[in-house]
């Protein structure tokens, strides 16, 4: 198989073995990781297909292009440490001729703990994921990154990502006050922001998630996911809020 996969991660022991089982057949691996002090790496040394990389962490975009220039082969499928390709996925990925002028796209089924959530938002979600290294890479964004497709074509591929993003309530708290200082400080001096912005785009984004996604029919989980976008839009705004205060004060 002509295909790097390529993950960037940091303390992902929790789900990082069943990750790389689902890899077996990829001939190269590459993980790149930032910093993690829950033993991930001995997990990753588990594995002779795999490339284990140390290194800074500086924003997604950043950090997810040079994890790539580590791959030997130019197709890269970029992968979480909590994400399992499935299948048929990895049916397509050994059998399909990939066209280098196309960025293509995963279907994603979503996961809490091992409860697929059918509705939030979450489900069937259509993300970049494969992509050719010598025609294209990431942006540079902090956060929101994503594969620069201009002058590509874009187009499915068979096959499911199972994502696994969160395996405890205190996964939402942990990753919403890391999403959200990134955004903040990717932002800062470039977007406005005030309580009140942070309030309502906070309110607005449980109303979205919980009944316009109709989350109420995910059962506790989609509460939960209701709670966790609210909280997270509303730190996200908060935290510009204050560190553009500050920027101001510091010129």
């Amino acid at each position: 198989m002509n295909v790097s996969a390529v993950m960037i991660v940091k303390n992902g022991a929790r789900t990082i073995r069943k990750t790389l089982e689902s890899l077996h057949e990829f001939d190269n691996v590459v993980v790149y990781d930032n910093g993690s002090t829950d033993g991930t790496q001995s997990i990753v040394c588990e594995y002779p297909n795999v490339h284990l990389i140390e290194g800074k962490f500086d924003g997604f975009g950043t950090t997810k292009n040079r994890a790539a220039s580590y791959a030997i082969y130019d197709w890269i499928l970029i992968i979480d440490s909590d994400e399992v390709v499935d299948e048929e996925l990895l049916y397509a990925l050994k059998s399909e001729v990939l066209d280098p002028n196309t960025i293509y796209i995963v279907n994603f089924l979503a996961y809490y703990k091992e409860i697929q959530i059918r509705y939030s938002g979450w489900n069937n979600q259509k993300i970049r994921r494969i992509y050719n290294k010598t025609i294209t890479r990431f942006n540079d964004n902090a956060v929101h990154e994503n594969i620069i497709d201009e002058g590509m074509k874009k187009a499915p591929i068979h096959g499911n990502m199972k994502h696994y993003s969160y395996m405890s309530i205190s996964d939402f708290i942990i990753k919403l006050d890391r999403y959200s200082t990134l955004f903040a400080t990717d932002n800062v001096g470039k977007k406005s922001s005030s309580p009140a912005k942070a309030f309502f785009n906070g309110l607005y984004s449980f109303f979205r998630t919980y009944i316009l996604k109709r989350g109420f029919l995910d059962g506790y989980a989609g509460l939960i996911i209701a709670f966790s976008h609210m909280a997270t839009n509303f730190y996200k705004y908060i935290k510009l809020y204050e560190m553009n205060l500050e920027h101001k004060r510091g010129k």
